[in-house]
């Protein structure tokens, strides 16, 4: 049984410097093509309220945008359970500082319905996701190397 009064997990933040414009990374996280080049099908459109399909290991899940602020911010809640994933861009002397923030995360024994799995290990995949897709498939797609 979960406890409500349990402490929730940290969000999980990364962020990354990419040899790589605004522009194109703007393009690698806020359209259909470029989401899907680097982390997963899709079919995601950059308007407030739509909503979208990301084609996970879990099956179908399903998605909603909630901000979309052009080249510098994009949200979008992932699933029915809490989750918001925000990605904000910077530039900095002609490079893109990104900053991925998963939030919404419940106590650690909570069971995503799902997974059927408890926070506490979905959290710690994720976790260990967010890095290679940012670090390696994002930076690959985006500075082209």
């Amino acid at each position: 049984m979960n406890n409500p009064n349990q402490e929730r997990l940290p969000d999980i933040i990364k962020t990354a410097k990419l040899d790589a414009s605004i522009q194109k990374v703007w393009y690698a996280v806020a359209t259909s093509s470029g989401i899907a080049s680097w982390f997963m099908p899709n079919d995601f459109e950059p308007i407030i309220g739509h909503e979208f399909t990301l084609q996970t290991d879990f099956g179908p899940t399903p998605c909603k945008v909630t901000e979309v602020n052009s080249p510098n911010r994009l949200s979008f809640d992932w699933d029915t359970f809490g989750w918001h994933v925000t990605f904000d861009l910077i530039e900095i002397d002609g490079e893109t500082e990104l900053t991925v923030t998963h939030s919404g995360w419940g106590a650690p024994d909570e069971i995503i319905p799902r997974t059927q799995q408890p926070n506490a290990l979905i959290h710690n995949i994720m976790n260990n996701g967010w890095e290679p897709n940012i670090n390696e498939k994002l930076r690959k797609v985006v500075e082209g190397k």
